[in-house]
């Protein structure tokens, strides 16, 4: 503990007496660390002070003769010491004026500085080097502290799960929460569990977020659950080199860490960082793995990767199954593969992936479908997914997937289901970069003639193909006579040069208008 002017005045070999009502004073005004004691006789010695500090004086700049004491001189030096910070006034008796001057005990109760009288048989250089030997003393423990806890960090990294026991000393050591945020944006762990509610929770995993999206080292403070009382002040630190985040490490910092703090902390950034990394190397030991093991199951050998699965991660996931394919994101693209093992993990490995070239391919039973949801709203990538059916079709599943996923690059990212666009006919599968081309010079004549004359001939068109080429359920459709239906049909045919009546005419027409979609 850092000596205090409550320090001071406990000491019964100083004899210094409080002639300030503590009552009066600023909350704690006793209990402010002490960095140092000053002696000084100026009539102004504020420029010569740092905060904190204690100055003694022995009153040599008021004069012996109390009898002509200024008020306003008393409190325009006090003033000054306030306004420079200082931690007390300690008042020496017996050098210039028997006593302490009264007038000097009603400038410090005004400005709230406490006040303490020095007596004679005490030297100066006694109470400045009580303060420096305490503070001396503090410093030791605290060095000795942390070599103890740094000490203690270090056998706790040695534990199985070295990562969660490495937390837990730390957050026993600083008496404060410390939670770690995993490179998928999730709260991996925490210590104590449960020990941060919300809002704060919230509040540091979603900074914790935008900081791994960032993708940059960085150390960020954050003032957390101020809309709902007291604010916590909490440190968030990432973890894992530029470009290659592993996760946040954040700690509660209620007080502020000192130095020594800060040296355990550097510690557990470091072991954290460490226990990551190799994390990472068998992460990717892992990813060759289920490469490897998908090329496996799309080839048909299902038994093999069933096996290693179950040896790996736990049992394949139970059929009805669907297949996700999702493209990689262009930035930090081992954040999505990490975003899906701890998937994995919470589903006791009923999930299975594998990358594939510049894309990540899922297999998810048909209940964990949201899958497709979660990584295209967290990494904002384009996801293609298949119908649902057995493990043994999953090749046939895996094509439907490739298919949606074409589908949702050419729109924007987001997922597209195949059995959405399958309902739509073999043709849909037109609406390509290739094909828009031809489908809109195939349509120009109608598209220029309604700019031009200010008519809905494409709009008729597409309502009558709907319809079948039945003119009366389009009039009906448009809201207009069954012969204004048949005008505009001919003169369609003739902008197009095309006889719709037969129905190679039709499909091709109705082919151009899906591909401009």
């Amino acid at each position: 503990m850092k000596p205090t002017v409550r320090t001071l005045l406990g000491r019964d070999d100083l004899a210094l007496t409080l002639l300030t009502d503590e009552a009066s004073l600023p909350g704690a005004a006793l209990d402010a660390p002490v960095p140092w004691v000053h002696s000084s006789d100026l009539e102004d010695p504020a420029p010569f002070i740092e905060p904190g500090q204690v100055l003694l004086t022995t009153g040599t700049q008021f004069g012996a003769d109390s009898g002509t004491d200024d008020p306003a001189g008393f409190d325009a030096y006090v003033g000054r010491l306030a306004g420079a910070g200082i931690s007390a006034l300690g008042f020496g008796t017996e050098v210039v004026r028997a006593g302490t001057p009264a007038l000097l005990v009603e400038a410090c109760a005004t400005h709230g500085v406490p006040l303490f009288e020095v007596p004679y048989r005490t030297p100066f250089i006694r109470v400045a080097r009580t303060i420096a030997e305490l503070n001396a003393a503090d410093a030791n423990a605290r060095q000795a502290w942390a070599l103890q806890a740094q000490r203690a960090i270090s056998l706790a990294a040695l534990r199985p799960d070295g990562l969660g026991a490495t937390l837990t000393e730390l957050s026993n050591r600083l008496g404060t929460w410390v939670g770690l945020v995993d490179a998928a944006g999730a709260l991996d762990r925490e210590a104590p569990v449960g020990g941060l509610g919300q809002p704060a929770l919230g509040e540091v995993v979603g900074e914790a977020r935008s900081m791994l999206r960032r993708g940059q080292r960085a150390s960020r403070t954050l003032e957390a659950g101020a809309s709902v009382g007291t604010p916590q002040r909490m440190t968030l630190q990432t973890l894992g080199a530029g470009g290659a985040l592993r996760g946040v490490l954040a700690i509660g910092d209620s007080p502020e860490l000192d130095q020594a703090g800060r040296e355990v902390v550097t510690a557990v950034i470091a072991l954290a960082g460490l226990a990551l990394e190799q994390n990472r190397d068998l992460d990717r030991a892992r990813g060759h793995l289920r490469s490897g093991l998908l090329r496996s199951m799309l080839a048909g050998d299902v038994e093999l990767a069933s096996e290693v699965s179950a040896e790996m991660w736990g049992p394949l996931p139970a059929d009805p199954v669907r297949v996700a394919v999702a493209d990689l994101p262009p930035e930090h693209p081992d954040r999505l593969t990490e975003f899906l093992e701890l998937r994995v993990d919470d589903r006791d490995g009923r999930l299975f992936f594998g990358r594939d070239g510049e894309s990540v391919v899922v297999v998810c039973e048909d209940a964990d479908r949201d899958v497709a949801d979660e990584l295209a709203g967290e990494f904002d990538v384009p996801v293609g997914v298949s119908d649902a059916a057995s493990v043994t079709e999953l090749a046939r599943l895996h094509e439907q997937a490739l298919r949606a996923v074409e589908r949702a690059r050419e729109t924007s990212p987001g997922v597209v289901w195949f059995d959405d666009i399958s309902r739509q006919g073999v043709l849909a599968f037109l609406a390509r970069t290739d094909a828009r081309a031809v489908a809109r010079a195939t349509l120009e004549p109608l598209i220029e003639y309604d700019r031009e004359q200010g008519t809905t001939l494409l709009e008729t068109t597409r309502t009558w193909l709907e319809h079948g080429g039945q003119f009366d359920a389009t009039a009906q459709e448009l809201g207009v006579h069954r012969h204004t239906v048949r005008s505009r049909i001919a003169l369609a045919e003739k902008l197009l040069g095309r006889d719709l009546s037969g129905f190679h005419a039709r499909a091709d027409l109705w082919a151009a208008l899906l591909a401009t979609e």
